[in-house]
């Protein structure tokens, strides 16, 4: 016998249309505020990772001194970060006066120099084509992405004073950020942290010992170079040059321009000379550096590289370009920790014999 109480299942309210657009927008702001959070957080990872370079760097710096001198490891730690402030800051105090002449006189000669070369490129029919194509909209959107550039670029400046207090901190006491990341993987997985963590060491070492060996490299060479050919602020562009030697790929193009566009002020054949010294310098600091850089670095493809630079360019600018390379060495040996290792039942390497 069926019972009816007259009690019956309340059937849910359709959502009106009004409704339905607003939920939708809500939704679509949410999305972007995730976003737009997420791009912020970013840059802030990009600046601690930035840290964790300089931090690394005086870590070398101090292992070398405590071994050469023997010394304690805090006096060596404190030798190496306030004498390489002090070196930079004398560096800059006996070569400021020069740079800022040279940069003066470089800023104020660039105009003439460019109107120089559009005549020079107007008196063939190739040059035409190419002013042509430089010229109206193309040139609006050239100038356009190159101020964008530049303003991303200044303001990575703009935070190096908090990337190097960064590094401070994290040079001063590198086990607590250590052991507090640590807390936060399960027990069972803590050994693979920490052999993740001295393979991004060893590697992220190995990138900075090279880059700083190239830097130094390119601009003693095109300082030399520029001045035995007699080209004008040789210094600047030197500096420019090795500045610009820690962007792989696009930094060595870059650094080119200005040597050459003040070279064909001069003549034809000056032009050619300095880019040539500028290819030929590149050429022989990258066979002898990156070798050195592929021997302490895992191996990354050329391609891939260039994929992450174009990647870093687009969401943080001129930082993103620099850090791309070590970014996606740690983006690999995550890979391969976690992922491939797990995969292919690899026998794992003990983290004492990443130094051998």
């Amino acid at each position: 016998m069926n019972i009816d109480c007259g009690l019956r299942p309340e059937t849910p309210k359709e959502t009106s249309y009004s409704q339905k657009v607003w939920l939708t927008a809500a939704i679509v702001v949410l999305i972007i505020a995730v976003l737009l959070i997420a791009r912020v957080v970013f840059n802030v990872l990009l600046m601690a990772l930035a840290g964790c370079l300089i931090a690394t760097y005086f870590h070398g710096l101090g292992d070398l001194l405590e071994r050469k001198t023997g010394l304690k490891r805090r006096i060596c730690m404190f030798i190496s970060i306030v004498g390489s402030i002090s070196l930079l800051v004398t560096l800059l105090w006996f070569m400021g006066a020069k740079i800022q002449v040279q940069v003066a006189e470089l800023s104020n000669s660039l105009p003439g120099t460019i109107n120089t070369v559009k005549d020079k490129l107007g008196e063939t029919p190739i040059g035409q084509k190419v002013l042509g194509y430089f010229s109206d909209n193309n040139s609006k959107q050239l100038f356009d992405t190159a101020r964008q550039f530049f303003s991303t670029s200044f303001g990575a400046l703009g935070n190096l004073y908090i990337i190097l207090f960064l590094g401070i901190f994290f040079t001063a006491e590198p086990s607590l950020y250590k052991n507090g990341i640590l807390l936060l993987v399960p027990p069972d997985r803590k050994e693979v942290a920490k052999r993740i963590m001295d393979r991004i060491s060893f590697s992220l070492k190995g990138w900075i010992k090279g880059t700083l060996l190239a830097v130094a490299l390119i601009t003693i060479m095109l300082a030399i170079g520029l001045s035995v050919i007699g080209i004008p602020v040789a210094l600047i562009l030197a500096l420019i040059a090795g500045m610009l030697k820690i962007i792989p790929n696009f930094g060595s193009m870059v650094a080119m321009i200005p040597g050459v566009l003040l070279a064909l002020t001069v003549s034809t054949n000056t032009a050619i000379g300095v880019a040539l010294l500028y290819i030929v310098s590149q050429t022989i600091v990258s066979n002898i550096i990156t070798p050195v850089i592929q021997k302490k670095m895992i191996s990354i493809p050329p391609a891939l590289t260039l994929i992450s630079q174009l990647i870093m360019a687009a969401l943080s600018g001129a930082l993103g370009i620099i850090l791309a390379v070590p970014l996606l060495s740690m983006v690999i040996i995550f890979t391969d920790e976690l992922y491939v290792k797990k995969i292919n039942k690899a026998q794992l390497i003990p983290a004492s014999e990443l130094d051998k």
